[in-house]
């Protein structure tokens, strides 16, 4: 809309954000357990071509690849990826997983990165933890992450595991349990095909397996941030003219670049 002032309530509306894109059953599964997860969400053509960017990214980059978060040892890691091909927009700016930002967070915020992640054989398992970092007691949700499957999770390929309900814990998975790097009594297994996304509150455990197969298992990591907070990559500072170039005011917004 002409001259129309960009905040987050027109924001969401331009990017097709609705009431009714999360039903009473989802909000539920979110605010009591801190997950939901979404089978056969990714349309096959978006798939493949979300697959094959990541490995052309992984050739071009070689050994520089995620060095703009963060390497880690066992893992491929891709960094930046808004900037790094249109294909990721959708990622971002799926009315659907705005929608859930906007419930988990329950305040204004704004895209905090993506990345990519996937365990090399034999490698991968993580400690339990939150995203966030220490929670708190009383302090409101900052954040969701999401993981966008592209290959198959199984109980052999590293598949990320989670205790659900944990979001609301004070403290760290170290307060309450002796090794986080041990099996969780509570924990579960996100198994599922490609094309599954999986949702999660910034405060809930969780942790990569180990990856037991001759294969990797890669995944995407967009994520949202209430909108006072820093994101992990300033968009301002990082924001590419070829990105800028096919920004609509919404989306602008929501990377918080003006």
């Amino acid at each position: 809309m002409a001259n129309q002032v960009m905040n987050m309530q027109n924001a969401l509306a331009d990017l097709g954000v609705t009431d009714e894109l999360l039903n009473e059953d989802e909000k539920r599964q979110l605010d009591e357990q801190g997950y939901l997860v979404l089978h056969d969400f990714i349309e096959k053509k978006h798939l493949i071509a979300l697959q094959d960017k990541y490995e052309e990214l992984m050739q071009k980059e070689g050994q520089n690849a995620g060095k703009e978060f963060g390497q880690e040892a066992g893992t491929r890691r891709l960094s930046d990826l808004i900037n790094k091909g249109e294909v990721f927009d959708l990622c971002w700016q799926h009315p659907k997983m705005l929608a859930i930002a906007q419930h988990v967070i329950g305040r204004d915020f704004k895209v905090n990165s993506i990345n990519g992640r996937d365990a090399l054989p034999g490698q991968g398992h993580q400690a339990l933890h939150a995203d966030a970092g220490r929670r708190e007691p009383g302090a409101p949700n900052v954040g969701i992450n999401t993981i966008w499957l592209l290959d198959d999770f199984t109980p052999e390929n590293g598949a990320t595991r989670f205790v659900p309900a944990t979001h609301n814990l004070a403290g760290a998975p170290a307060d309450y349990v002796a090794d986080p790097n041990a099996p969780h009594p509570d924990e579960k297994l996100v198994i599922a095909k490609a094309g599954t996304v999986f949702a999660y509150n910034f405060h809930m455990w969780h942790g990569g397996t180990l990856n037991q197969t001759d294969k990797t298992r890669r995944v995407l990591h967009p994520s949202f941030i209430a909108r006072e907070l820093p994101q992990q990559y300033d968009q301002r500072e990082w924001l590419r003219k070829s990105t800028d170039d096919r920004l609509s005011p919404a989306a602008r917004f929501l990377l918080d670049v003006d």
